[in-house]
């Protein structure tokens, strides 16, 4: 939020016709103030300060202190209810203030003085010239005479009444603004979601969330016609390590978030105390993003995040703990450095070092690597009986269910008997794909080196060679960090390599942006739109009309009748659709998509690979970032292993299963 201000604050400085940024940036300040303690606002403000000023000098670092004093003013009215006469009134104080020290700084600073006097008058001349081009030169002349007489003459009056105004009507306008995205934020995150969950003074003193029952719990969502959840009869206790599984839409996230302390709409829970959801010796949770969940620059900072000072543990206890994990000696590593599964693993050791009674992981192992995926979940198997916890893992793998000592399955929110086989990823069978044509997209001799120039260069890849064919399904396959999505990103030519060439049809990529289409690994991510034809036809130009939505909609297997659906209302499968529909309305030459099944259930992924089937079989040629092997067996022509940025050989069919979870 702070580099959002300063960026306002610097474009408003040095371009005169974006001034009205400088207003706006006082809206992320005032978002921290509303959000947060002004202790807050003061670092954030003063870290903005010092950038603005070495981005755009004293002037801009000036706007900035202003806008961050508006913005507490700001967040905090909003956040108490104030109305406009109060964030007005406060907003004139200020503006007083400011500018009776910006009249005292001019009268102590001499040169200072001049130089704004000698800026004034070109000003007041400059203006008189554009004006007199539309009247008679002798009124403006008469004109510019008196008001540069009086400007001059009463200058302190000039700035103070001017510092006065501005800053008042700025305070105003970062208040109505800020109240309008925040009732849209508001709307925003009604739509599916649960309300959070409030720590009262009676969770901080008796934190106990195991053993928990639920007796005929259920949850309706807020405009719901059905339940959700339930009636769901359930008991969780210490020592026992539960998998909750079934299909999206099953359930299974909003049990865990009931676990977690979110109430009811039905039912009875009994606990012995309160969840105590993030307080020591209470509750824990472990989120499907690793990205979204690390706090701290360091990994053993990341531990720490949080915790009051009497509870931190020991350096000794941290190395302890991430050696529990498999993370011994990563102390002093940055986080920015680790892997997908690394940082799973970090937010484990940093759930224990609160020391839970209840840890839930809802999806954990949806965006890792195999291995990664194995190894989290056989770590988490060990704590129940290591620590005497409950541990919760929301899951569709059928291999993280087997280790658990109890299988819930949920089926329309309701617990349904288990079987194992349901979530099998039985590979699909076809008939035999066209053969791949002449090449297309053709990679030569390309690597790539984030922050080159700095002293945090990484190298992301390095000597990749590859030909794309026409019509082909090739498989991308490696471990977490191994190039895939820098990759990716250089196929589709958003971002263009450090070294060596990618081009399709002998031109590159990165000066064809389209041609060939990228599918991100957060379908949510690409959707921008409010409805479902909104969406498709922005992606595809002011040439799209509805035959042409339609058209997509039938070729990714999607009723037409979706077309009029809130992007928001979809389920995770549909929104991977939609995203390609978008994509495929364009009609790029090629498709590339990164990790496409991530976050599906079985029968999800198994839409997923049979669409991607079919559009092979109309003739698109398709590269797949995954570390699904089995399950697009019957899309893939030919897989290539990436190992540390470079491509590993193609022999054997081990060299690929190696590939794929090393």
């Amino acid at each position: 939020m702070t580099a959002l201000a300063v960026a306002f604050s610097v474009i408003g400085a040095l371009i005169p016709v974006a001034g009205a940024l400088q207003i706006v940036a006082i809206v992320p300040l005032a978002v921290i103030a509303h959000r947060h303690r002004l202790r807050a606002l003061a670092v954030a403000g003063t870290a903005g300060m010092l950038v603005s000023f070495v981005a755009g000098g004293f002037g801009t670092a000036l706007t900035m202190t202003i806008s961050g004093v508006l913005a507490g003013i700001v967040g905090v009215s909003v956040r108490r209810g104030r109305g406009f006469a109060s964030v007005l009134t406060l907003s004139l104080l200020t503006g007083a203030v400011v500018g009776a020290l910006s009249v005292l700084m001019l009268l102590i600073l001499s040169g200072l003085r001049e130089l704004f006097l000698t800026v004034l008058d070109n000003s007041i001349r400059g203006s008189a010239d554009i004006v007199g081009r539309i009247a008679p030169a002798e009124d403006v002349a008469t004109a510019v005479a008196d008001y540069a007489s009086f400007a001059l003459g009463y200058w302190w009056v000039l700035v103070f009444v001017s510092a006065l105004m501005s800053t008042a009507v700025s305070g105003v306008v970062a208040w109505w603004v800020l109240r309008a995205t925040l009732s849209r934020l508001g709307e925003l995150e009604s739509r599916g979601e649960l309300p959070d969950v409030v720590v009262t003074p009676d969770d901080a003193a008796a934190p106990h969330p195991v053993p928990v029952r639920l007796t005929g719990v259920t949850y309706r969502y807020r405009g719901g016609h059905d339940d959700a959840l339930g009636p769901l009869d359930l008991e969780i206790v210490p020592g026992r390590f539960v998998a909750v599984v079934g299909a999206n839409g099953s359930g299974k996230s909003t049990l865990a978030r009931i676990l977690v302390g979110t109430e009811p709409t039905g039912g009875r829970i009994e606990r012995t105390g309160s969840t105590g959801l993030g307080l020591i010796g209470g509750t824990a949770m472990i989120l499907q993003h690793p990205e979204s969940q690390i706090l701290g620059t360091r990994v053993a900072d990341d531990v720490v995040w949080g915790l009051p000072a009497a509870a931190r543990p020991t350096p000794e206890r941290v190395e302890s703990l991430l050696a529990e994990v498999g993370l011994a000696g990563y102390g002093l590593r940055d986080t920015g450095s680790l892997s997908g599964g690394e940082l799973q693993r970090l937010a484990v050791a940093a759930a224990l070092a609160r020391e839970p009674r209840l840890l839930v992981a809802d999806e954990a192992t949806a965006m890792i690597d195999p291995e990664g995926q194995r190894d989290l979940v056989e770590l988490l198997a060990r704590l129940p009986r290591r620590h005497g916890m409950a541990v919760v893992l929301i899951t569709h793998r059928a291999t993280e269910a087997a280790l658990a000592d109890d299988v819930v399955r949920l089926h329309r929110g309701r617990r349904v008997m288990h079987d194992p086989h349901w979530m099998s990823s039985t590979p699909l069978r076809t008939d035999p794909l066209p053969s791949p044509g002449p090449p297309m997209l053709v990679l030569r001799g390309v690597g790539h080196v984030y922050d080159r120039r700095g002293p945090w260069a990484t190298r992301a890849l390095e000597g990749i060679d590859l030909t794309v064919h026409r019509g082909e399904g090739l498989l991308v396959i490696g471990g977490n960090g191994s190039g895939k999505s820098t990759l990716a990103w250089i196929m589709a030519g958003l971002t263009k390599p450090s070294e060596g060439t990618c081009e399709l049809s002998g031109k590159a990529t990165s000066s064809s942006v389209g041609t060939v289409a990228l599918s991100f690994q957060h379908a949510r991510l690409q959707l921008q739109r409010r409805t479902v034809s909104e969406d498709i036809e922005a992606a595809g130009g002011t040439d799209v009309g509805t035959i042409d939505v339609s058209r997509v909609l039938d070729q990714v297997g999607l009723d037409r009748r979706i077309a009029g659906a809130r992007v928001d209302e979809l389920s995770g499968g549909q929104m991977r659709r939609v995203a390609l529909a978008g994509l495929l309305v364009g009609k790029p030459d090629v498709l590339v998509l990164d990790e496409p099944l991530a976050g599906l259930d079985p029968p999800g992924r198994r839409e997923i690979t049979a669409l991607l089937t079919h559009l092979r079989r109309t003739g698109l040629t398709l590269v797949i970032i995954s570390h699904d092997v089995d399950t697009l067996a019957s899309v893939r022509s030919r897989t290539v292993v990436l190992d540390h940025g470079t491509v590993a050989p193609e022999s054997t069919n081990d060299t690929i299963e190696r590939g794929a979870i090393r």
